[in-house]
């Protein structure tokens, strides 16, 4: 090499160029510490020589990766790196040397050699592997404070660049390469229907490599566009998808072409990205305004301004108070109140409601408000609580609308307050005469006189005027001129002069900002709105866009009605919460809870395991009821033990959901049957008992028989080791959440058993609250652009989601929550109440707050239904056999784990090589792959697959390949619990363990990766990497005791399967599935092509082709072990239920023919049973129906096989006998009672 030139360059912008590589983190940390002193250039041969400083050794992989990119950037021939002593020099030195310069190598002066940009200093410490950068706070100070902020210049990704000319997204309709767009990043749906920042996959290229691909979304105001890059680096990746938020305004420079999937859309291929500083708006008034007139997306398909983006606008703002007006309902209380809470803020929420108000005498609506079209004439009202009476009050008046002035039903329903109702609890209330629907303003439209004004705006405590853009519409339609809307905003000014009230300027917000209208236009126009294109300007104001509004006034008045007073409304209001603080529990009373929950437990436990309780009995019963006690807990576990006592007299099993398992003091008060103690042996004759310390075994169901040693007897086994801190919290101190699975039939009575145990008044349905989904928002928006006829791209359409998602549309009830309210307590100290969906015709009340937001306030009984207690009841009752004398660890009931062979048929014959179709947990495509692996032998093992089924990013990409890799499957993490027990049995303290345990399952392991402490805890007891590997990369992991519960069932039912095979068929087509008796009917080919038609379409195939191939993999099962099923008879089929008959046949119900429901076939079921004769005719069987249906509406019937306040009778019309009559169920029935000659 033969340089003719040298260079000395900028290392700042060559450490740019240098860090748009792919390479590691250790790498991109060495390369901020690579000063290149000289560049050696011989043009001729194209080869250059580099002189670099470094405080730390570079790498060889290094420096190659960095002379591939020079090289191929440059087009070099060969480049050598060499390394030259650092020595001292000043800083004024220092910097002369990054002075970009080119000379001729005679002209090298002769100085010393440079040192290095900055002194020797140690790296710091690497983040955790996998942890998520961005949010390692300690990893980024340092990593900050040694090379200064990361993308500090603005570059996302690339290099800097210029934006001269930005191309609008609108106008990018064909392909353009090196073009600049401007935009901000929005939101998009991923395969769930989860709105995301962005969508990442893998995939492989043509020579077989992985690259990981990052797709985004990025709009302006009129257009938008998919964002595509592609990583070869996941660490690189990772660090790019930290940058990216919702909203992020970016330049990207880059090439644009039609997208591959959908050549309509326009896909970007970025070169460099930089963000974008956008100013926000500010309110830079000296004393800022108040507004005690807005709505959140809680006001029915009106306003889509999001709770939480309101109260740290008007943080933002520097407001001091902020009023929430929600049309008819108060449902956004608590979200804003968490809001504030969450920032910390000193932020005075107004507690308020825009009610509609209506005249009446005594509570009776006049007549003169119901107008020809049946709905009564309301006006807004604008209500505010300025106290906690006031609040009480208000919840009131809420009540008194939803449940007994609700005007209409459903969709369109009205929750109006009289007027005398609402005088009579008008203390500690504000009454604000509202917007152009209020009484006033309506006033004022009808020309009436200032007398009759006068004596309206009386009523109320503050008048409104609004902005003129408001009231706009009535310009349009030729009520009022400009000037005269002005002159009405001024008229009622000068009626609360006369009256000596404040007249105050509201913005009636339905958005947050005024690029929002494009949203609540798509919204209204959903909803059939013509005019909704013609948007009011209805955003929420800052000070000065305020007083802009009110220029017609002088600017003493313009500022009295924006800012003096509202904030003297403000002031005379009092800082109020709208419901308890979250560790005020208010639990009904039960007398003598506590002593019964001790009493049951001892007398238990000491049945179990003697007089003497053994040391490990002894502590974790005392340690839970202390726990319980000393926290008000006991009424829950009372109420719970009463609840599962009725329901198992009534001869209904009752399973334990979620953590409550944990929980010895629920398995000794027969809330569950789940024994949480380590794995024992106990014998129910002497009592001996031994324990298994040290993690033996997985469960006490894994053990071998054994004698009792002292006497003889066969030995129970039992005992899951789950600790009780999943259940009540590490200090036993969260509120305990019992959710039990009742029989889907029994359900109904155990509702009213609450309501016998608490008084109906004192309990009522957990409320819910349903709003536009992301699906349904992006359907509003495509409709809005499709119908209007402007082209959009898809990144477009699905910005508007966002704002759309959320806002409400009516409400409706959890399926099994009961609210349990003290009866000394007012429901309203809590929240209001209302009918599910406005129902008015509806007798079930709900809260008025969705559950959630009153979660630990109130008890919440969750008394769900499920089918695994019905079959099982129905096994008990087909069989004779109780289900809890079933033993667990029966190897031929094992054995359908693994095989085939105890059912007696072939893989070949049934489609798969293992027995548990049907069984529940057990019999998916998915869990049986999963069983296929892992040929469960042990109950644990069958534990095990529910915990992975259940679970999030627990088996695929986790467990699976790490026992694919040789791991021992009892080591792999399969439910929550696993982190927490096997973490304390490797050494690690309590505390961490259920620490990280908390923080795996829940998926922020995954996000953020292990925080430090746990690691290093981990690392201490040599807990090895692939372990850790495993909770970072999990999402959500199953309770164990829920899983075990689970699992009892099911092996309860393949127990069943396996030794009553008959009955089992019977009870699972009765619970399981929506039989076809037409295709059953015709036989094992036919069934056989027809599962084999519906997979060979795979994804195509219709969802009711693909349910009925569910059940007609178990028919077919059944036939192949030489059952049969018997048709359909009028007089021998159960109304629904599949019945045993014979020694072989299974009796086909009635329901299951098309053309005849279950109601239908109810009816036909009990005329049938009521009637003691066959029917001559078809004639006579309709008109005995006919006496059916009316006795039956008459008086229930007392028959424990029909029910009728459940699901009730149908009407038994001619279609249904025609459906009979050709199938053959009604035999040779004649249609009439009338005979003719041809008859005899």
């Amino acid at each position: 090499m033969d340089p003719l030139f040298y260079l000395k360059p900028d290392n700042k912008k060559l450490n740019t160029f240098f860090q748009s590589f792919s390479m590691t983190e250790r790498d991109r940390l060495s390369l901020n510490l690579l000063n290149v002193d000289t560049i050696w250039i011989d043009e001729s041969e194209k080869s250059w020589r580099v002189d670099y400083l470094c405080p730390v050794p570079v790498s060889t992989e290094l420096l190659e990766l960095l002379t591939n990119g020079i090289k191929k950037e440059f087009h070099l021939t060969h480049l050598i790196w060499e390394k030259k002593d650092a020595k001292k020099k000043t800083q004024q030195e220092k910097d002369s040397v990054l002075k970009e310069t080119i000379q001729s190598v005679s002209d090298i002066p002769e100085t010393e050699e440079p040192e290095p940009c900055c002194d020797e200093i140690p790296l710091p410490d690497d983040p955790p592997p996998e942890a998520d950068m961005a949010e390692d706070d300690e990893y980024m100070a340092a990593y900050n404070a040694l090379y200064g902020q990361k993308f500090a210049d603005g570059c996302l990704f690339g290099k800097p660049f210029n934006a001269d000319n930005i191309i609008s997204l609108n106008e990018l309709t064909e392909p353009r390469r090196h073009i600049v767009i401007q935009g901000h990043i929005s939101t998009q749906r991923d395969k769930d229907d989860n709105l995301v920042t962005y969508n990442e996959r893998e995939v492989r290229g043509r020579n077989g490599s992985t690259k990981i691909l990052v797709s985004f979304n990025v709009v302006d105001d009129n257009g938008g566009i998919f964002i595509k890059l592609f990583f070869d680096d996941p660490t690189e990746a990772k660090e790019f998808k930290n940058q990216l938020k919702p909203g992020l305004a970016v330049q990207i420079l880059g090439n644009a072409e039609p997208d591959q999937f959908n050549h309509d859309a326009m896909t970007m291929t970025p070169i460099a990205i930089k963000k974008m500083t956008v100013k926000q708006r500010e309110d830079n008034a000296p004393v800022k305004r108040v507004e005690l007139h807005c709505h959140t997306k809680m006001s029915k398909l009106d306003a889509i301004t999001p709770m939480e983006e309101l109260v740290k606008t008007a943080i933002r703002f520097g407001h001091k108070a902020l009023a929430i007006t929600d049309h008819g309902v108060i449902q956004a209380f608590p979200f804003c109140a968490d809001a504030v809470e969450d920032a910390g803020s000193d932020l005075k929420l107004i507690y308020g409601c825009e009610g509609y108000l209506t005249s009446d005498e005594n509570g009776e609506i006049l007549k003169e408000h119901k107008p020809h079209s049946g709905k009564l004439r309301s006006n807004h009202i604008i209500i505010l609580a300025r106290n906690d009476i006031g609040l009480r009050n208000l919840y009131k008046l809420v009540t008194f609308s939803h449940l007994t002035y609700l005007n209409g039903s459903g969709v369109h329903a009205r929750p109006l307050i009289p007027r005398s109702i609402l005088e009579e609890f008008r203390d500690g209330l504000l009454l604000g005469s509202a917007c152009e629907i209020g009484e006033l303003y309506q006033a004022i439209e009808a020309g009436k006189s200032e007398e009759e004004l006068l004596k309206i705006a009386d009523f109320y405590d503050y008048l409104e005027i609004q902005p003129l853009g408001n009231n706009a519409f009535l310009e349009r339609e030729g009520k009022f001129t400009h000037e005269q809307l002005i002159e009405n905003n001024k008229l009622i000014y000068q009626l609360a002069k006369k009256l000596g009230k404040l007249c105050v300027a509201t913005c009636d917000s339905h958005f947050l900002n005024p690029e929002d209208a494009k949203t609540r236009a798509i919204l209204q126009y959903s909803q059939g709105y013509n005019d909704a294109d013609m948007q009011a300007p209805l955003y929420f104001r800052t000070t000065e866009e305020m007083l802009a509004e009110f220029t017609y006034f002088d600017k003493e008045t313009a500022y009295e009605v924006c800012v003096t007073n509202p904030n003297k409304i403000a002031d005379q209001i009092c800082r109020i919460k709208p419901v308890p603080d979250r560790d005020q529990l208010y639990s009904p009373t039960l007398p003598g809870a506590e002593d019964e929950i001790q009493t049951l437990c001892y007398e238990k436990a000491h049945r179990y395991y003697g007089d003497v309780l053994p040391k490990v009995v002894a502590d974790r019963l005392k340690m839970e009821l202390d726990s319980i006690i000393n926290h008000g807990y006991a009424v829950l576990y009372d109420i719970a033990h009463k609840l599962v006592k009725h329901s198992m007299d009534e001869g209904y099993l009752v399973g334990s959901r979620g953590s409550v398992g944990s929980s010895f003091v629920a398995c000794m008060t027969d809330i569950t049957e789940v024994n949480p103690l380590i794995p024992h042996y106990r014998c129910p004759k002497c009592r001996h008992t031994e324990f298994f310390e040290h993690n033996e075994y997985a469960s006490g169901f894994d053990m071998p028989p054994k004698d009792c040693p002292e006497c003889g007897t066969d030995m129970v086994r039992d005992g899951h080791n789950i600790p009780f801190a999943v259940f009540m919290g590490f200090h036993g101190d969260k509120v305990p959440d019992i959710d039990l699975n009742f029989s889907d039939e029994y359900q109904h009575r155990a509702h009213k058993y609450t309501e016998e145990l608490f008084g109906r008044d004192n309990v009522c349905r957990a409320g819910t609250i349903a709003t536009v989904a992301p699906k349904t928002a992006w359907s509003y928006a495509k409709k809005y652009f499709e119908e209007h006829n402007i082209p959009a791209h898809p990144a477009y359409v699905e910005s508007f989601i966002a704002g759309l998602k959320g806002v409400k549309r009516t409400t409706g009830q959890h399926p099994a929550g009961i609210m349990v309210i003290p009866r000394d307590m007012d429901i309203h100290y809590i929240t209001p109440m209302s009918h599910p969906a406005d129902d008015r015709n509806s007798d079930i009340i709900t809260t008025h707050y969705d559950y959630h937001s009153i979660n630990d306030r109130l008890v919440k009984l969750d008394i769900l239904g499920h089918v695994d207690p019905t079959m099982i009841k129905r096994l008990e009752e087909f069989t004779g056999i109780n289900a809890m004398d079933i033993p667990v660890g029966d190897p031929e009931t094992m054995a359908i784990f693994s095989s085939t062979e105890a059912l007696g048929v072939t893989p070949e014959q049934i489609g798969t090589n293992v027995g548990t179709l049907g069984i529940p947990e057990c019999g998916t495509r998915f869990t049986l792959d999963m069983i296929n692996d892992l040929k469960p032998k042990l109950f644990s093992d069958i534990v095990r697959v529910s915990g992975y089924s259940h679970g999030t990013n627990v088996w695929i990409g986790n467990a699976k390949d790490l026992i694919e890799e040789g791991h021992p499957v009892e080591q792999t993490i399969s439910t929550r619990d696993d982190v927490m027990t096997s973490l304390i049995a490797k050494g690690v303290d309590p505390a961490i363990a259920f620490k990280t345990m908390e923080y795996v399952r829940k998926g922020k392991a995954a996000k953020k990766g292990l925080e430090p402490d746990m690691r290093k805890a981990m690392e201490a007891a040599h807990v090895p990497d692939w372990y850790m590997k495993s909770c970072e990369t999990v999402q959500y992991l199953f309770p164990k005791a829920h899983a075990v519960a689970y699992v009892l069932n099911a092996y309860r039912i393949a127990y069943c399967k396996v030794h009553h095979p008959q009955a089992y068929y019977a009870a699972y087509f009765s619970q399981r599935a929506d039989v076809d008796a037409s295709i059953v009917a015709k036989g094992e080919d036919y069934i056989r092509q027809f599962i084999k038609n519906v997979e060979l379409q795979g994804r195509d195939a219709k969802a009711v082709d693909k349910d009925t191939v569910v059940y007609l993999q178990l028919v077919l099962e059944m036939l192949c072990r030489g059952y049969e099923f018997y048709p359909i008879d009028l007089y021998k089929s159960h109304s629904v239920q599949f019945r045993p008959e014979g020694k072989k046949g299974i009796r086909v119900p009635l329901c299951c023919l098309p053309g005849v429901g279950k109601g239908v076939a109810r009816t036909l079921y009990l005329t049938v049973k009521n009637t003691d004769r066959e029917f001559i005719s078809q004639e006579d069987l309709l008109s005995c129906c006919r006496q059916t249906e009316q006795e039956i509406l008459a008086k229930p019937v007392n028959d424990t096989e029909y029910r009728p306040d459940e699901e009730g009778l149908g009407h038994v019309g001619q279609t249904a006998l025609d459906a009979l009559a050709e199938y053959g169920a009604l035999g040779n029935m004649p249609a009439s009672n009338q005979m003719d000659l041809f008859s005899f």
